[in-house]
């Protein structure tokens, strides 16, 4: 994963994430679906850090659409394995949020992604971002 440069807002959570059952294929391996789920609840918590929440942005009627989404599978992670994800927030202008994560069982990187998400109205409009979220 490319690190943001020093000149750029690195707004960052790290988030516990145990492998649930649910989650899983038949041999017990993370399904690649789960990844996405993961990786929002990762943004919830980020926005949550810097003082913001969805229920929030929502109700000012401002939305949240994933744009771009691009994973990197490296290794598989597997039931109840207990799993850190990183999410950094890159600098934001405009319409749209950056994010990148890492997710580690320990010091093995299971995965790498990138997100644009787009703020957008109830109808689907693009709007600026939030100034809260603005570094």
């Amino acid at each position: 994963m490319s690190k943001p440069s020093s000149d750029t807002r690195t707004d960052r959570v790290t988030v516990p994430v145990r492998v649930r059952y649910a989650e899983c294929d038949p041999m017990q391996i993370a399904h690649h679906a789960s990844y996405p789920v993961w990786m929002e609840i990762g943004r919830t918590e980020l926005l949550r850090a810097q003082g913001a929440n969805y229920r929030d942005c929502e109700a000012s009627g401002v939305f949240f659409a994933v744009a771009r989404m691009n994973i990197r599978y490296k290794k598989p992670a597997c039931y109840d394995d207990e799993l850190e994800l990183l999410v950094i927030g890159l600098p934001c202008a405009g319409v749209k949020v950056e994010h990148l994560y890492e997710l580690r069982r320990g010091e093995e990187l299971l995965m790498t992604a990138e997100t644009t998400i787009v703020c957008v109205t109830a109808e689907g409009r693009a709007v600026p971002v939030p100034k809260g979220l603005l570094p």
